[in-house]
């Protein structure tokens, strides 16, 4: 798994410049890969929005559009982010886009948008941590900044809009409502496509003839109606991703003309691993899933990749590996499904951390070739 490549997350504004000889920095990857001939593909994931992760405390993150005392983002408070979203741009976007700029030509770039972000307006507007106006105005404003900043500066970047995944935006409904917010944001003519399955577990799966031909109950033995997460009898054909890929480009390509898709394959190797699949931190029996690849199953799927590094954590368990207590601890991560809520299995540190008993568990469980 040393050998896999895998994206890195620009999940704070201190891996932007780190010089040219860290590679714990964008700058320090690109001139690594700048130095190689020829020079490999890198991929980015963009994660630092105002008010991030509005639906989850495990991930929020380090700009705020109000600040608590401790510097935590207040989520309850309302107002239009301006300030939120200036300190997005001018310290993370403008900064970024400028050393993509430096490497443009150069090195193949490529860049996931803001996972979760757009998902979360289009179907948790109902969480008053997503629904205020400070989070919808962040939203709103960053994610059409970054991608016109981008594409105006290094134009030869592949820009994927993140797309959540099919047990989340597979319903008609909530792909509409994601197309419609895709649409308002007036930036879909510089997106390459869209990413899915990202930080998450859903299985890859088989494709199907078409996006609906699991729907209602028409091809129950067919293979490609595999359904380990009990969705399809709850009128959601994107029972796997390759489902998933096919109904978003129904209802995204008037607005992307030919979308393109890359799903990240870095923990879905096992299916059915999960009591219940909404659950989607440190999965217990996760393996990791089909090494990244652009020799995929369907032609709009430009690549499977591993974008979540297999080993970091999710999320905290309550309790911290060293005793004490987590701060973002979000009760997911201590979901049945989740390592750290059995007697004898470690702690997880928090977000983004190094759990080794994690990655242990991945490859021993690793499915390489897997098609689900």
């Amino acid at each position: 798994m040393r050998d896999v490549p895998s994206a890195y997350w620009l999940d704070v504004k201190s891996k932007i410049n780190g010089g040219t000889t860290n590679t714990s920095s964008a700058s320090g990857i690109l001139a690594d890969a700048a130095s190689r001939s020829p020079a490999p593909t890198v991929i980015f994931i963009i994660y630092d929005l105002p008010n991030r992760d509005c639906h989850a405390k495990a991930s929020n993150g380090e700009i705020c559009c109000t600040y608590n005392a401790d510097n935590t983002c207040n989520y309850d408070a309302g107002g239009d982010c301006a300030a939120g979203i200036q300190e997005y741009q001018a310290t993370y976007i403008d900064p970024l886009a400028a050393l993509f700029a430096q490497y443009d030509g150069k090195v193949p770039i490529v860049a996931v948008i803001e996972p979760d972000s757009l998902p979360n307006l289009a179907t948790n507007m109902g969480d008053p941590h997503c629904g205020n106006s400070a989070t919808e105005a962040a939203y709103k404003a960053g994610i059409p900044y970054a991608i016109s900043q981008i594409s105006t500066k290094a134009p030869s970047v592949a820009l994927y809009l993140d797309a959540a995944h099919g047990g989340w935006l597979g319903w008609e409904n909530n792909a509409q409502q994601f197309a419609s917010l895709v649409s308002s944001l007036g930036v879909a003519s510089k997106l390459r496509g869209f990413s899915t399955n990202v930080a998450n577990y859903q299985p890859l799966g088989v494709a199907c003839p078409s996006f609906d031909w699991c729907l209602p109950n028409n091809h129950p033995n067919d293979p490609c109606c595999a359904d380990p997460c009990h969705i399809e009898g709850q009128y959601d054909p994107a029972v796997n991703e390759h489902q998933f890929v096919q109904v978003l480009e129904h209802y995204l390509s008037p607005i992307v003309p030919n979308p393109k898709f890359i799903i990240d394959t870095g923990r879905n190797g096992v299916d059915g691993m999960r009591a219940d699949c909404a659950n989607w931190c440190n999965i217990r029996g996760a393996g990791a899933g089909r090494l990244p690849t652009a020799n995929t199953d369907l032609p709009a799927i430009d690549a499977y990749a591993w974008l979540k590094t297999p080993g970091e954590s999710d999320g905290c368990t309550a309790t911290l590996p060293g005793g004490a207590s987590c701060s973002r601890y979000d009760s997911f991560c201590g979901s049945q499904d989740s390592i750290g809520s059995r007697a004898g299995e470690p702690y997880a540190p928090v977000a983004g951390l190094w759990f080794d008993f994690a990655v242990q568990g991945l490859a021993k469980d690793a499915n390489w070739n897997s098609t689900r």
